[in-house]
């Protein structure tokens, strides 16, 4: 994958056929400190979600990160936590797919708050959930106030991306719909 500073990317995987890669509550938890311990080092995190089958972020690498560190950063953790499911569920093979997807979003003005949101909508859009809130794995239980460990960087998507501070006009934002053509143009 390629990466430069100052510029955002949708990152994003899923498992291999389009399986389960959370198969229980520790695995997000484990996945999550995964980031928190080798990806932060290396990128503000702007949004997140993890699915039970695929997961998405939106980060800006940072200033003096390298493009192999941050790949190196993705191996440690994908891998990792492949062999962590692999020993638990007496599985064998790959988990996820083969590459994981960087798309930049460099040259896309509203495209970048746009992923934003789509992020966090994905366990609606999914049926997981009736209200975007009530996901447990993602960033919006951080920007709602509702979560006190914080992964993302607030302060850079509140400049970056022009995300309302407001906790009942995030969700405002957060839950409009998006238009068929952005959700082509997204994934």
């Amino acid at each position: 994958m390629e990466f430069k500073p100052n510029t955002l990317y949708h990152v994003y995987n899923r498992g291999n056929n389009r399986q389960k890669i959370f198969f229980n509550y520790g695995n997000y938890l484990y996945f999550i400190k995964k980031i928190e311990k080798y990806l932060l080092i290396h990128c503000d995190l702007l949004a997140y979600c993890l699915m039970p089958n695929h997961f998405h972020f939106l980060i800006e690498p940072k200033e003096k990160s390298q493009e192999k560190e941050i790949n190196k950063a993705f191996q440690i953790i994908l891998s990792s936590y492949s062999q962590a499911i692999n020993k638990q569920e007496n599985r064998t093979g790959s988990l996820f797919q083969q590459h994981t997807k960087a798309k930049s979003l460099e040259h896309y003005g509203l495209y970048a708050e746009t992923c934003f949101h789509y992020i966090h909508q994905n366990p609606l859009k999914a049926g997981l959930v009736k209200e975007i809130e009530r996901w447990e794995f993602s960033s919006v239980k951080e920007y709602t106030l509702t979560r006190n460990e914080k992964l993302c960087n607030h302060e850079k998507a509140h400049l970056v991306l022009n995300i309302p501070k407001d906790r009942s006009e995030f969700l405002k934002l957060s839950k409009q719909v998006l238009s068929e053509k952005m959700k082509e143009f997204i994934f």
